[in-house]
Formats: C-alpha cells, structure tokens, sequence
C-alpha cells in the first residue's frame, strides 16, 4: 500500500494521530494540522475506556471488538502509548439487564462474565460496598489519552509526517467537484486529499464545502484528584459515575452534567463527585481533590461513527466519532487503506456518511 499521496489530516486527537501514522506508514505525504496543541480537545478529557460493551448491536460491536485488537498491534508499533489491559466491572445497569448483556455479548465471543459481590470484593478489594452482581470483562483496558496521543502523533513523525500546531483551518478548498486543499489563517496548502479529523469542529470545517454532518454533543463532567497510592485495579462502571485511577495516581472521575449548567452549579457539581469517589472507595482521609472540567464529546447525530467519503465531492475524507479512543486504530487502518487502495473494510459499511441524507430522507 506504498504511496506518496499527500494527505492533510485535520484534527490532532486521537483519530487524527492514528489517520496520521497509518496513512505514513504506508508510505503517504502527510501533514497534520490542529487549531492548538497537538493532542486534541475531546481526547485530553477522555476517559479512555477501550471496550466493545454493552448497548451495541452485533455490527458496532465487531468493529470495536476489533479495534481493541488493533490496540495491541499499535502499542507494540509505536513506542510510548502506554496500552494497560486492567479489565472492568461494570454495574450501571440493574441486574436483569446486566445478565443479558453477558449472555449475549458473552455468545458473541467477548469475554465477560458476571460476578456476585464476594468476587467483586476479591476484583477490587477497596470498594465499600461492593454490588450484589456485577459484570467483568479481563479484556479490557485503558490509555492515557493524551500521552497515547501525542506518542502516537511522534510516531507518525518518525515515519516522516510534518504535525503543525495552532494552523486553525478556515475552510475547505473545492475546484468544481473536488476538495483540493484547506484555506488556513497562515495561508493555502494543497493536498491530494483531506480527511477531516477535528472532533467536535469537523461539522463546520465540512459544510464549507456544503457537507452536512449532524452531531450532537453530550457534556460529562470530568473530576481529577490529586496523587494517590494505587488502590484501584481497573474501571469502574457503577450507575453513578464511571472511575479509574491513571498511572500518576488520580482518581479519574466522569459523571453526567446537564448542558449549558452555570459555572458555580457546575463547581458544586465537581465537589459532589469528589465526595461520591470518597465514598466508593476506600482510600483512608488522604485523597485530595484536583481539578474538573466539563467534556464535551462529539457524536454524530446516530451515536455512530462517521467514516468516509461524500457523494459527489473527491478529495475528501470524514473521520468524526464518539468512542474515539476505543475506535482509533481500527478507523486509522480503514481509512488509511480506502485513501490509498480505494478499498473500504467491511466493518465500515454501516458508517458512511451518506447515511444521514437518506435518514433524512426517510423522516420527511
């Protein structure tokens, strides 16, 4: 798959590093351009669960399935992403929906499996109270998302793709029915094709070429603490708040917020979860609070991924998705080899971005 196409990758994140470093490795002219620093806005504030669980219908499924595969292979490529496969126990949803889950997840050949309170206890010895059932999954892991990131984005670098930061790109450049470059606040580049990677931003950056991409974005409220001795073995899904300790020690905290809260509200919000993580877990009187920030996540209007090309317009490239961290390799490969090759996996049929016109077709 050797080529020396040169591609403009917007968007630094997780997605776009991994676009980046596929598309070089195959030999492509890449260049990488972000609006800050590299490493992303969603991707910074992730929690970085990689996973293929729960809500999925099979298709969905057996794209992060095998995204979480690609993981491996990844971190073994590139040195610095720091892949951790801690496993989860996952009790946010009441019992009989978690029983079905495991069956039908489980007949699907993932891993999980459920758990009464006495093995919970034995998984992660410090939680308080530990539920009555709950469900395992030794499979899965974590990164942390911006050290992934950037080590990704190094990598890339090392293969020879030239990553720009603060270049805020204003808009697409078309010659009659092809995108042919990006229109940036230092100037023109041109490129033989532009994948648009750039997260909760891509919509506007696609409709100055008259592209539509529905999003919708979900806030989630982020608390970090500060340092802590390891106590936490793996993730925590409990129906309050998803949480993890990162390899500094933190304890990583994401609990639902309503949009568009007041900031004092959003402050109260932060010492409620910090109080709710002391509660949960046995940390004695030494746990100190951090920081918090409210997430934004970019999801298309579906909640699925959106990847590929539009009809009618060459060039031009979509790479916008929730689940971006689990996600990442697996789009970054596709996308490389459909840029390159012109052949698009079929794990991706479900995705195209021509879907949301015949959505919206099908709602008139």
């Amino acid at each position: 798959m050797k080529s020396r196409r040169h591609v403009i990758v917007v968007g630094a994140g997780i997605i776009g590093a991994s676009v980046a470093w596929h598309l070089a490795e195959a030999g492509a002219r890449v260049t990488v351009l972000d609006a800050q620093e590299p490493g992303g806005i969603a991707t910074r504030v992730s929690w970085a669960w990689i996973n293929a669980s729960f809500g999925n219908p099979e298709p969905y499924f057996r794209l992060r399935r095998h995204a979480m595969q690609e993981w491996h292979r990844l971190a073994a490529a590139v040195p610095g992403v720091g892949l951790a496969r801690t496993g989860s126990l996952f009790w946010g949803r009441p019992p009989a929906e978690l029983e079905a889950f495991a069956a039908e997840h489980g007949a699907w050949g993932y891993g999980v499996r459920s758990v009464s309170r006495a093995e919970a206890a034995a998984i992660e010895p410090h939680l308080v109270s530990p539920p009555e059932m709950a469900v395992h999954v030794a499979e899965e892991g974590v990164v942390e998302p911006l050290v992934a990131a950037q080590a990704i984005l190094a990598g890339a670098q090392h293969l020879g793709a030239t990553v720009i930061a603060h270049r805020r790109v204003r808009s697409l450049i078309c010659a009659g029915n092809r995108v042919t470059g990006v229109d940036t606040d230092s100037g023109l580049l041109q490129a033989d094709e532009v994948v648009v990677a750039g997260g909760v931003g891509s919509s506007r950056i696609l409709a100055t070429a008259d592209v539509s991409l529905p999003m919708r974005t979900s806030p989630g409220l982020v608390v970090a603490t500060a340092p802590h001795p390891p106590t936490l073995n793996g993730l925590l899904i409990t129906p309050t708040m998803e949480l993890r300790q990162t390899t500094e020690g933190r304890f990583l905290a994401v609990g639902e917020i309503e949009d568009g809260q007041a900031e004092g509200r959003v402050d109260e919000s932060a010492s409620e979860l910090f109080a709710a993580v002391k509660g949960m877990v046995d940390t004695g009187s030494t746990l100190a609070p951090g920081t918090h920030a409210v997430a934004y996540r970019s999801i298309p209007r579906d909640g699925f991924p959106a990847v590929g090309r539009t009809a009618g317009l060459l060039g031009l490239y979509a790479a916008v998705t929730h689940s971006g961290i689990t996600l990442a390799p697996a789009i970054g490969q596709f996308a490389a080899e459909e840029l390159l090759t012109g052949q698009r996996n079929p794990l991706l049929a479900p995705y195209g971005m021509g879907r949301f016109a015949a959505q919206d077709q099908s709602s008139t």
